[in-house]
């Protein structure tokens, strides 16, 4: 059992971060008794650590909820992570195409001999 400003620091977050994922019902609020603080079990511990390593995949706080309901469901598991699959794929391929966009837009100014005239300005223009 922790304290929420022990449990925070040896999971690098932030107290607020507990805080918020307790006011989302991501995480329980344990009861504070009369004398003394709120206590975190190992459980709540370890629904942080998923948190985070969910959040450092990507997946966003409804989808984490999500995965966290689906814990016993394999099948519905896959597909989340099917569709967010989906979804990195096509901002790969989005970032691919404006990288493309930009480096032509960048070598258009190597050629360029006109110095009151920028190219990559001249196209956004």
């Amino acid at each position: 059992m922790k304290t929420i400003g022990k449990l925070a620091k040896e999971l690098d977050i932030n107290i607020e971060t507990i805080r918020f994922y307790e006011k989302k019902g991501l995480i329980s609020q344990p009861i504070k008794p009369e004398n003394g603080y709120r206590l975190y079990s190992s459980a709540i511990e370890d629904k942080l650590r998923f948190i985070a390593k969910a959040k450092a995949l990507g997946f966003t706080l409804k989808e984490i909820s999500s995965l966290m309901s689906m814990e016993n469901n394999c099948a519905q598991v896959e597909s989340l992570g099917l569709q967010k699959l989906d979804i990195i794929r096509n901002k790969i391929f989005d970032l691919q195409r404006l990288e493309s966009v930009i480096s032509k837009m960048t070598n258009s100014c190597k050629t360029n001999q006109d110095q009151y005239s920028c190219p990559i300005i001249d196209s956004l223009k």
